[in-house]
């Protein structure tokens, strides 16, 4: 690593708390320390501590290095922990050769130096969805791939909104389904729940009504920011949505949801299993735009990056690792164990051919925006910050969505 990375890569870990050492979950044990280049055992870090020696995963990745020729050393942390001690790694010069890793904190080790671009480690990214790879892009230069994305839709109860005399199909914009909500609630049932918690989960929900208006993340305070937050506001004063918006993660809020009283929810892939689970015929709709069509969702899943290595000799096994584990064969197994949407046409398509439900998933994938993107980088999480402070404020009646989003704006500059 040259010094000015170094340095950088000092900056932003001198200003990130480091998580307390604790237990990952390893398909392997022993140090995760990086050799030699004919050490044949390259290691491999994820965000998937749920899956244990023997699983689907784990299997994946040792046939990865089996057709690599190297054994495979493999750590799960906790996505909360990863970066922390990614940034720990590179600074003691003992960085993992293949890091998987969320997407918006791409960004953050590739401004730290920490990571290569797909122009060093030869990645092809040319089949990947433009716009999911713009999270995992920085002043012009990609680092790494996605594995997989997940995003955000609108889950619907079919029996509430036939009691009600909704028809699905009439909800194409704000003003539809805000008819829709009112209706269910004259039918004595409950409108929609989402999460509107004071953490990045707020914003993460908060983002496709706010990109649905038109808005811009440089420019928090804009009219079409306000219209967003104004179109929550009146929802929870109608009794369209709870107050319990305000504390729900998104896992409380698919609670609500699965207790079979809201016609709809915000939520995300991730909850497919516990649809199947939920005991009544549902849907799934990509949550529409201001005045029609799909609104930009932010993107959730991770990126193959390879990181930077003293002994360069190691990148041209690494980078045989990232491409195996991003071939259109593992990843089609990969984000069906992942309940991902694949980040190609090519494996989305064999997708909706093995299961057709997943058709409105890619629909909003394909319309969906990395947090990141835009080139804001390290510039997100402080944006997303004053962000969902002023949802809060906005939905607890401390202040107007507009002087909120203003006070929000202010706050970053």
């Amino acid at each position: 690593m040259h010094s000015s990375s170094r340095r950088r890569l000092a900056a932003v870990a001198l200003s990130t708390v480091l998580a307390a050492a604790g237990t990952a979950c390893s398909s392997g044990s022993g140090s995760t320390g990086a050799k030699g280049a004919d050490s044949g055992t390259y290691t491999i870090w994820d965000p998937y501590p749920q899956f244990a020696k023997g699983s689907a995963w784990t299997e994946l990745l040792d046939k990865c290095g089996t057709e690599a020729g190297v054994k495979i050393k493999r750590t799960g942390f906790d996505t909360s922990d990863l970066a922390n001690k990614t940034l720990l790694a590179a600074q003691q010069g003992n960085s993992p050769d293949v890091l998987i890793v969320d997407n918006p904190v791409v960004s953050t080790l590739a401004e730290a130096g920490v990571l290569t671009t797909t122009d060093d480690n030869k990645l092809d990214t040319s089949k990947v969805d433009t716009n999911l790879l713009a999270a995992g892009q920085v002043g012009g230069e990609t680092y790494g791939t996605p594995i997989g994305a997940n995003t955000l839709a609108l889950y619907y109860n079919k029996k509430v909104l036939k009691e009600a005399g909704v028809d699905i199909a009439s909800v194409k914009d704000w003003k539809s389904l805000t008819a829709a909500l009112e209706k269910v609630k004259k039918a004595g049932k409950k409108g929609i729940t989402f999460s509107a918690i004071g953490t990045e989960e707020g914003s993460f929900q908060f983002l496709p009504w706010f990109w649905g208006a038109g808005a811009e993340l440089t420019e928090l305070g804009s009219v079409q920011g306000v219209s967003a937050l104004t179109l929550w506001k009146d929802w929870l004063e109608q009794g369209y949505a709870p107050n319990s918006v305000l504390n729900n993660t998104q896992t409380t809020s698919w609670q609500e949801f699965t207790s079979g009283d809201y016609a709809f929810a915000e939520n995300g892939t991730w909850q497919l299993a516990g649809a199947e689970k939920a005991g009544f015929d549902y849907g799934v709709l990509p949550i529409p735009a201001a005045d029609g069509g799909n609104a930009a969702a932010p993107t959730g899943g991770e990126f193959v990056t390879l990181p930077v290595q003293e002994d360069t000799g190691r990148y041209t096994t690494a980078q045989k690792l990232a491409a195996c584990l991003t071939s259109t064969q593992n990843l089609y197994d990969t984000d069906t164990t992942l309940s991902y949407v694949a980040p190609t046409s090519e494996v989305q398509d064999k997708q909706v051919a093995a299961n057709p439900e997943l058709k409105p998933w890619v629909d909003a994938v394909k319309a969906a925006k990395g947090r990141t993107s835009d080139d804001l980088g390290t510039e997100y999480p402080k944006i997303s910050e004053q962000m969902w402070k002023a949802v809060q404020s906005a939905l607890s009646g401390t202040e107007s969505p507009k002087d909120a989003l203003t006070s929000a704006q202010a706050a970053v500059k």
